[in-house]
């Protein structure tokens, strides 16, 4: 695969939803950050994801919040909307409607709670690619959050029977799955990590790049450790990756994405609080949080 062949780039940042005081999304700070990350390190900015409290989003919030952010980034940069759910029905409404306002690429999220069968899985995609033939897709698979894996196996007969899926964002944690995919589907078939530590291990066996949380704080590290790599300098890539475990690390010691707002927060941005069922960092989860940005020179 060559470099002209990474539709949607390397570092993609998992961008965080902004609210008011009110928990009304804060557009003003939305189109702020998304420049912000694009001018750090982000080569695509990835909305209404998991990190972006997706679930809690209104219809109307969602394609506001696309408008902001693609009147913020222009064509600076690759914007990828989670468009999917578990309906197939409403995922196929979502993805044409956010497609005419203009997006880069969907992000479909195995679906959750339903717990189909891998055929079921292999149907619900390919109905939705089917409906939205000019949108290229990217597969969400975390098993973790939906309570279902994607088979390896799937994935590679989508990706070799359905033009426009052209990417996977796998979060199993299982590099030998990842390994696999590599090893079987087309060429230009695209495998992002969906965890930021494992995306050095994970590109040794056919990663591409990141659907970031931390590059919200180090975008230009994790472009660099990722072009380091894919140069062949691994004493610089490995390096980059051990100064940036503890980061990697406190994000997740909380729900994702409890820890990142706050991060962000403590840098000055006005990212607010968390919608419910989410809630706020206990006290010491804060100070982990704190001590690791100032050890790392973030604050």
């Amino acid at each position: 695969m060559v470099m002209t062949d990474y539709i949607f780039g390397r570092v993609l940042t998992a961008m965080v939803t902004p609210f008011n005081d009110n928990l009304s999304i804060n557009y003003d700070v939305a189109e702020k950050l998304a420049d912000h990350l694009v001018n750090n390190g982000s080569d695509g900015l990835v909305i209404c994801g998991t990190t972006g409290e997706s679930p809690t989003l209104e219809s109307h919030e969602k394609d506001q919040l696309l408008k902001v952010v693609k009147n913020a980034v222009g064509d600076r940069a690759k914007i990828i909307m989670g468009t999917g759910g578990n309906s197939t029905q409403k995922a196929i409404a979502d993805t044409q409607k956010a497609s005419k306002i203009g997006i880069d690429g969907s992000l479909q999220v195995v679906p959750y709670y339903n717990k189909p069968p891998q055929d079921g899985l292999y149907q619900h995609f390919n109905a939705i690619a089917k409906a939205c033939p000019d949108v290229p897709m990217m597969l969400y698979n975390i098993p973790g959050r939906t309570g279902k894996n994607l088979e390896p196996e799937t994935t590679v007969k989508l990706a070799h029977d359905i033009e426009n899926i052209v990417a996977v964002k796998e979060a199993s944690g299982d590099l030998e799955q990842t390994a696999k995919i590599n090893m079987l589907a087309p060429s230009e078939f695209l495998i992002y990590s969906g965890e930021d530590f494992l995306t050095l291990p994970m590109m040794t066996v056919g990663c591409i790049g990141v659907v970031s949380v931390a590059s919200h704080l180090v975008g230009k590290q994790m472009q660099t450790m990722i072009q380091a790599y894919s140069k062949g300098d691994n004493d610089q890539a490995q390096s980059i990756q051990k100064s940036l475990y503890t980061l990697f690390n406190v994000l997740f010691c909380n729900t994702n994405p409890i820890p990142v707002k706050y991060a962000l927060q403590l840098q000055g941005w006005n990212v607010g609080k968390l919608r419910l069922p989410l809630t706020s960092l206990n006290s010491y989860e804060e100070k982990e949080v704190e001590a690791v940005l100032r050890n790392l020179q973030l604050l």
